[in-house]
This record gives C-alpha cells, sequence and structure tokens, in this order.
C-alpha cells in the first residue's frame, strides 16, 4: 500500500502473552505514546484497548460478534472510534460440528471445549448447541479458565464417551496449541479448531475465514484511518475467504479415515 516502516510508518508492537495485567499496561502505554491507529488481534485486547481510550482509532482484525461485544452501535455505522472485520465465528461454528460429523463414522457425543471469559463463548456456544441439534449431535460443554485444565479438558471428553472435539477459539488456547492438538492424539479423538495454527502444529482439521486475509485488510482500514477516515463512518466487513484444512498425519495418528469428498473439498491437505 506504500508504506516503507522507517520511511513512511513507524508501528509499535506489543505483545501481552495472554497475561491480562500485561495487556492492559501495555494498551496505556500506546495511548501514551498517542498512536495514530492500535490494531488488535482479537476481542479480548479489543476491549481492552477500548476501556484504555475512546479516542485513538482501534482497527480489530477480528471479532466473532462486534455489536454483541459492544464495540459497534452496527456493522454498517459503526459510530465510534472502533471499527474493524468480523470473522463470523458463531455463525460457522455449526459447520465446524457439520464437517466433524462427515470425517467420524457414526458421531454421536461431541466435547465442546471453551473458555467463559472469552467475549463472544456464550454466542458461539448457542450456535454449536443449535447445529448439534439439528445433526442429532449430543454435546457436552467444558469450561476452561486456566490453560492448567486443558489435561483436564481432554480427560473429561474420555469420560464423557465423545468420539469427537470442538476447540472454541479463546486467547488463552493461543499459546498452548502443541500441547492441545498432542492431547487430542493421546485421548484419540478427532478435534477441530479454529485456527489454521492449530492444524500446522498437528491438530486434525479447521474451518473458517483466512486470517491472513482479515489482517492484511485490516491494514486498509488503517491506510483510510492515516489518511484522514474516521472508524465511525468505516463499516465493519465480514470475511469473503474461507479455509478447510485437514491433516492427513494427524488422522493417522487416530486411525481415521478422511473421505474423498471431505478432502476434495479442502483447501489445503497436510500429508
Amino acid at each position: 500500500m506504500g508504506y516503507i516502516e522507517g520511511k513512511n510508518i513507524l508501528i509499535d508492537y506489543r505483545y501481552a502473552e495472554g497475561n491480562e495485567k500485561r495487556e492492559r499496561d501495555l494498551a496505556a502505554e500506546l495511548a501514551r505514546l498517542n498512536v495514530e491507529a492500535i490494531v488488535t488481534t482479537g476481542p479480548t485486547v479489543t476491549r481492552t484497548a477500548k476501556e484504555t481510550t475512546a479516542t485513538i482509532p482501534i482497527v480489530f482484525a477480528q471479532d466473532g460478534d462486534p455489536v454483541a461485544s459492544g464495540f459497534v452501535t452496527s456493522l454498517a455505522h459503526p459510530g465510534g472510534n472502533i471499527t474493524g472485520l468480523s470473522n463470523l465465528s458463531p455463525e460457522l461454528s455449526g459447520k465446524r460440528l457439520e464437517l466433524l460429523q462427515e470425517i467420524v463414522p457414526k458421531l454421536s457425543r461431541v466435547t465442546v471445549i471453551g473458555s467463559s471469559i472469552e467475549p463472544n463463548n456464550t454466542k458461539i456456544l448457542n450456535e454449536t448447541e443449535l447445529a448439534a441439534t439439528a445433526l442429532k449431535v449430543k454435546i457436552q460443554y467444558v469450561d476452561v479458565l486456566n490453560s492448567k485444565d486443558l489435561e483436564t479438558a481432554f480427560g473429561a471428553a474420555t469420560h464423557q464417551q465423545a468420539n469427537g472435539v470442538v476447540l472454541l477459539g479463546a486467547v488463552i488456547f493461543n499459546g498452548h496449541r502443541k500441547q492441545i492438538t498432542e492431547l487430542a492424539v493421546k485421548h484419540r479423538l478427532a478435534a477441530t479448531y479454529t485456527r489454521p495454527e492449530y492444524v500446522q502444529d498437528g491438530g486434525l482439521m479447521t474451518y473458517g475465514p483466512s486470517i491472513t486475509d482479515l489482517f492484511r485488510r485490516a491494514a486498509t482500514y488503517v491506510d483510510k484511518i492515516l489518511k484522514g477516515a474516521k472508524p465511525a463512518d468505516l463499516a465493519v466487513e465480514q470475511p469473503i475467504k474461507f479455509e478447510l484444512i485437514v491433516n492427513l498425519r494427524a488422522a493417522k495418528q487416530i486411525d481415521l479415515t478422511i473421505p474423498p469428498n471431505v478432502l476434495a473439498r479442502a483447501d489445503r491437505v497436510i500429508k
């Protein structure tokens, strides 16, 4: 887009490593720097940024339901200092369950692992329950409030005699992707994830918008803001590019055969 870091743009990076207090401190630090825009990576940090400043423009690269999260008044007219991109996570939860049913013979019980501290968790869980009713699949929810409880969560799935797992998106999971995918293999559970990084780290399957594409499109918002546009006037966009990624190595580890019709629809197959 014509920006060269160090010449006509300066970018300050901050990473809280999932630490809520550090997140607040870093957001305050950016506000003191009086940056021209703040880009956030998900709803948890967007909320922190919102609580920190009502004047600096904030662009969220992804959010499941920015209206329900209280970030914007409506998708068409955000109305404040925040705008960005929706990732349609609640609406896609049913599709992920449907794909899991396609690859697991006689899928009957699914454990949904999420975290109630995640802003959109309740809505995503509700959408998953609606899909489960339509697909005649019984689901049981396990709430994880600390990454130390991940082993217990997968143990609960085995205890519940689940033959599949749906992992919902949560900040506290992101730094433990390898552990999570290894736990799925250890408990011989077919699992579907919200982000491609899980599949790259040994997970079975993911379906959702291209995260790379969302972040690239977030840059167009920053460009407009730097040129004088107000976030209140920049409509929230919805994803236009979706990816189905399947890991055949992960399938082999749990003796699962992925049907040819699913492989044919996959955007990427890891062999």
